[in-house]
């Protein structure tokens, strides 16, 4: 079993029982496509059924831009880039020392970060993966404009085109019609994923082949979590165990919000792709609950407090490693000023596992707050691929047995719509 949910530190008990009947049924409704959102379910098999041209594709091109490029600036947003990001933290760690450098681009609007970004880039040489289905996102457009016009102006034109790679609609929008006279490299959003169940897809796999990861690897662990999810019994089906805790936490127990916790800074953006899943899966129709993340120890020692004595108003899921990548040990001291000396010897991840226990103890005897430990062995391309497709899964169950469609997300087109409004674009 490559992931276990653990129940151990619960406060309050789930009778997974009392849910067994539904989740057979929403299971029944998810394989035969009939819930509501089900012309977007093409992420459910995509891991076993992906474009094997493209692939391969994907993979010459990584090696180009690897071999061409000191820099690959990713020009998304949501879930256009959150996925890429992820992976290439939690795999290739905070601090990367090979080339070449990946940035993100086209997630903001704020003019100094924007400037900032053409200022390092402008005498780099640089790459672009410019991310969108429409190719009208403000976010990203503005930033592509900004990229294709000082490739163009520094570059020339034809040098431009070989730096610019576009994954968009496979045809039709403003991206697609520009990359088709522009001669870009393109890569397919497929119509029926969107974009926060995209990661496995060239919408992530490209920035993660340039970053040195196989994404082979990736998809053969989601293909893995495919299978291990298809059985729909509590006592098999890890992800969906996890997401019927969430529904009981949530319904029966009145919690609002859950914390995504991890004890690894590399996997701080693993956070924000697990919030933009289930935030925009569920936050809806006056539903959901709030999801938000932490890091500790670091966010012991600002958060600590609330978490341990605050409202009980959420609970906590930890995504626990039990093998750690590196050991180092605690060195001697002769002074020992900091009274640290009975821990020399010792390996830091022997202390960070202590910390995870301690903290467990903390937070549900004393301060009794519900706990879920998502246990992982390891973190590697396929335990990463297993991780994205497990928690898509287990969102999809999560959203039904709240009755809301996993799949659209309303309220985003209302914030663009009143944008456009005030920004004064035609026809709004």
């Amino acid at each position: 079993m490559i992931i276990e949910t653990k129940i151990d530190h619960l406060v309050n008990k789930v009778d997974f029982a009392k849910y067994q009947a539904r989740v057979n049924e929403i299971n029944e409704m998810i394989n035969n496509r009939t819930g509501e959102g089900n012309d977007f379910l093409g992420w459910l098999d995509w891991p076993i059924n992906y474009d094997k041209e493209e692939l391969a594709k994907i993979k010459k091109d990584a090696e180009y831009i690897r071999a061409n490029y000191d820099i690959l600036v990713v020009c998304g947003i949501g879930g256009s880039y959150l996925g890429a990001r992820a992976a290439i933290e939690a795999i290739k760690g905070t601090f990367r020392s090979n080339t070449p450098e990946i940035i993100y681009l086209g997630q903001s609007l704020d003019p100094t970060y924007i400037q900032e970004s053409i200022e390092y880039l402008q005498d780099k040489k640089f790459a672009v993966n410019v991310i969108s289905k429409s190719g009208t996102t403000t976010e990203t457009s503005v930033s592509f404009r900004l990229l294709r016009e000082l490739l163009e102006k520094r570059d020339g034109v034809e040098a431009a085109r070989k730096a610019i790679f576009a994954t968009t609609d496979k045809a039709k929008g403003a991206l697609y019609t520009l990359s088709k006279q522009e001669g870009y490299e393109m890569f397919v959003i497929p119509d029926d994923i969107g974009g926060r169940y995209s990661v496995q897809t060239a919408v992530g796999l490209l920035p993660i082949a340039v970053a040195g990861i196989d994404p082979e690897e990736i998809l053969k662990g989601s293909a893995q979590a495919r299978l291990d999810t298809m059985d729909p019994s509590l006592e098999k089906n890890e992800a969906y165990k996890y997401a019927v805790i969430r529904h009981a936490l949530y319904e029966e127990y009145k919690k609002s919000a859950e914390f995504f916790i991890t004890y690894v800074p590399s996997f701080v953006q693993l956070g924000e792709w697990w919030k933009q899943l289930f935030g925009e899966s569920e936050g809806k129709d006056g539903k959901g609950l709030l999801p938000d993340s932490a890091t500790f120890t670091t966010d012991l020692h600002s958060l600590g407090q609330f978490i341990q004595q605050g409202s009980h108003c959420f609970f906590e899921t930890t995504l626990h490693l039990t093998h750690h990548r590196h050991w180092i040990k605690v060195p001697h001291d002769e002074e020992n000023l900091d009274n640290l000396n009975f821990l020399e010897g010792m390996g830091l991840g022997s202390i960070q596992d202590k910390a995870f226990e301690g903290t467990l103890e903390a937070h549900t005897k004393d301060g009794r707050n519900d706990n879920v430990v998502i246990e992982l062995e390891r973190m590697n391309p396929f335990n990463l691929g297993y991780l994205f497709y497990w928690f898509e899964k287990a969102c999809a169950m999560s959203a039904y047995l709240n009755g809301v469609n996993p799949f659209n997300q309303p309220g985003v087109e209302i914030y663009k719509r009143n944008m456009f409004h005030l920004l004064g674009k035609p026809g709004y």
